[in-house]
């Protein structure tokens, strides 16, 4: 099914069908009441962690709960224009493009196209300015891209920006050098929060539209209504605050999260309910703060083990994406025969860098010794052009362990752009591995 856009019109094939024409002459269908729990849709999951699940959505909790967040979260009211910049097609475009803004009374923008390129960076500025956007909600990975392009954010000084009161940030972790750029670039609130395709909306956020409090950057806050976050360890027990673990949630999940996976009700028992008994299975590791704060520091398949040490690459990429040069990195951990693993690092540079690449490779090898010691034995890293990633922004660090280890694995369906895995094969190469 085409919608033809009269600025450049598709030639449609044999099995192609025009918006418009279809429509034509058609008596349109009348509501038809269901219950609470029928599938208001089926959206499957961007696929990082293996084969795609179906989520299954119900229709009346998922409402109830999308209509709460526009005020409490968001802190827009009827009226305001509110701005989701994802691709419909994901969990976000469903539930802050489609739905929540509409329940709501809110003017929702659809936006089409990258955050550079279409055609520089200034786009989401030029955006917000245009239609007085109120509350504006992004991937880490967009403003990246856009500090990438300009880094010291010159071009929006070009744009009235005073309608937008604050920028909200999900779909990945958000490392502190990014949120920091956000803040002085843009001059509002950056709230960082947490939650997945499974849930539809907010795990663990900030209640900015009853009472916003502290940002603490690294941490997506606490944990909404309706959500008992808990830290475990292997065994399941809870655990102390600051020590990393497996993110649980204890059992009932609040309204508008997944009853099921679409014809799948085993791999859901499997998947969610099955490591921690009573908990729902999160898939990401992290740690509460002695003030309740939750810190996501990586997905658990990304909690590498050195030699017995149990480290985060959520946290030593944090401390690569401080380093002046880089744009965007990634750290994985590839298997080593003496220390079981070993942290390697993936940098993607600031446009205008001139800096040999050995020299910013040097530098943050030193950078990761200080910041985080000698346990973490961080000694490789290359420069490489572009990381890959889900259309919803994702890195596939899974992917290119496999790559690294020279394991047989299977491009995700929702990759952005596969060349990319021959890319990163080549830097792996280079540095002896990929054989």
């Amino acid at each position: 099914m085409i919608f033809q856009r009269t600025e450049c019109e598709a030639q449609l094939g044999n099995i192609d069908v025009e918006w418009h024409a279809l429509q034509a002459g058609v008596t349109p269908a009348p509501c038809i009441a269901v219950s609470g729990d029928h599938p208001a849709y089926i959206l499957y999951t961007s696929g990082t962690t293996g084969a795609p699940k179906g989520v299954v959505r119900p229709t009346a909790g998922h409402l109830v709960a999308l209509n709460w967040t526009m005020k409490n979260i968001y802190n827009v009211d009827p009226g305001d224009v509110f701005w989701a910049a994802s691709d419909v097609g994901w969990v976000v475009g469903h539930s802050y493009i489609c739905y929540a803004p509409l329940i709501h009374g809110n003017t929702t923008v659809v936006f089409e196209g990258k955050p550079v390129g279409t055609p520089d960076a200034t786009t989401f500025w030029r955006v917000i300015a245009e239609h007085d956007v109120r509350s504006f909600f992004t991937a880490p990975t967009a403003l990246r891209a856009i500090k990438r392009e300009d880094s010291e954010g010159v071009s929006i000084k070009n744009f009235d920006m005073s309608r937008l009161r604050a920028l909200y940030l999900a779909g990945e972790r958000a490392d502190p050098d990014t949120i920091e750029w956000a803040q002085k670039v843009m001059g509002v609130p950056v709230y960082d929060h947490w939650w997945q395709t499974e849930t539809g909306y907010t795990i663990a956020g900030n209640p900015a539209g009853i009472e916003a409090m502290p940002v603490k950057i690294g941490s997506p806050t606490v944990a909404m209504p309706g959500y008992d976050v808990q830290i475990l360890n292997e065994g399941g027990h809870e655990m102390q605050p600051g020590e990393l673990g497996a993110i649980a949630v204890k059992l009932p999940l609040p309204p508008g999260t997944l009853p099921t996976l679409w014809n799948a009700p085993e791999r859901y028992v499997k998947s969610y309910l099955t490591t921690f008994p009573g908990y729902y299975e999160t898939g990401d590791a992290g740690m509460i703060d002695t003030d309740g704060y939750l810190y996501i520091m990586a997905r658990t398949d990304d909690v590498i083990n050195v030699a017995g040490h149990r480290l985060s690459t959520g946290g030593m990429e944090e401390v690569l994406a401080a380093h002046p040069d880089v744009a965007e990195c990634a750290v994985i951990g590839v298997g080593d025969d003496l220390k079981g693993q070993l942290p390697m690092g993936f940098l993607c540079l600031n446009k205008g860098c001139t800096r040999p690449h050995a020299d910013i490779v040097l530098d943050v090898i030193k950078l990761v010794r200080e910041k985080i010691g000698p346990v973490a034995a961080f000694k490789l890293a290359c420069v490489v052009d572009r990381l890959p990633k889900t259309r919803s922004g994702k890195i596939l660090r899974g992917t290119m362990v496999s790559i690294a280890d020279s394991k047989p694995f299977k491009a995700p369906a929702t990759i952005d752009d596969p060349v990319i895995l021959d890319e990163v094969r080549s830097a792996l190469k280079a540095m002896g591995y990929a054989k």
